[in-house]
């Protein structure tokens, strides 16, 4: 079993968004024996809030099925659990390194794509469709990348 971890600033959009949108690839491939994913946040500053109402209007308008959602700071037992932990963009990377220094499973989920950048935090861009574009792509560059090792 694989054991991803998503994560952004808050977790009340571009993580949590990126967890429901690689449970449903999964699910449709048949896959979801091979994968535990989930999400945190970076921060403590969303902590306990649910997915922000804009993400979610998002994920409904694609048919994504999504269930409730506390908001949180990764933990060190979270860093330990999970073999991928995926940020959205630079600022997720540093803060994900300072947290665990020494951890080697810290990627970005755009790095598994043929171009390589920062998902946008919506939360600024006020653009949740294109967040979902990236999400989506960088979701299926990921899995594609773990089911060619598998």
């Amino acid at each position: 079993m694989i054991k991803i971890l998503f994560v952004c600033h808050g977790n009340i959009c571009r993580s949590v968004m990126a967890e429901y949108i690689f449970k449903d690839m999964v699910k449709k491939k048949g896959r979801e024996d091979l994968f535990e994913v989930s999400s945190a946040a970076a921060t403590h500053e969303e902590t306990g809030n649910d997915i922000y109402p804009p993400a979610k209007r998002t994920l409904q308008k694609h048919g994504i099925p999504f269930g409730a959602h506390h908001a949180h700071r990764i933990t060190v037992a979270e860093e330990e659990r999970y073999d991928l932990i995926i940020g959205m963009d630079e600022e997720n990377r540093y803060s994900l390194q300072r947290l665990f220094p020494r951890s080697r499973k810290i990627s970005l989920l755009l790095d598994y794509t043929a171009h390589p950048r920062d998902v946008a935090d919506p939360w600024y861009t006020r653009d949740f469709e294109k967040t979902y574009r990236d999400l989506e792509q960088g979701c299926r560059a990921l899995l594609e990348h773990i089911t060619k090792e598998t």
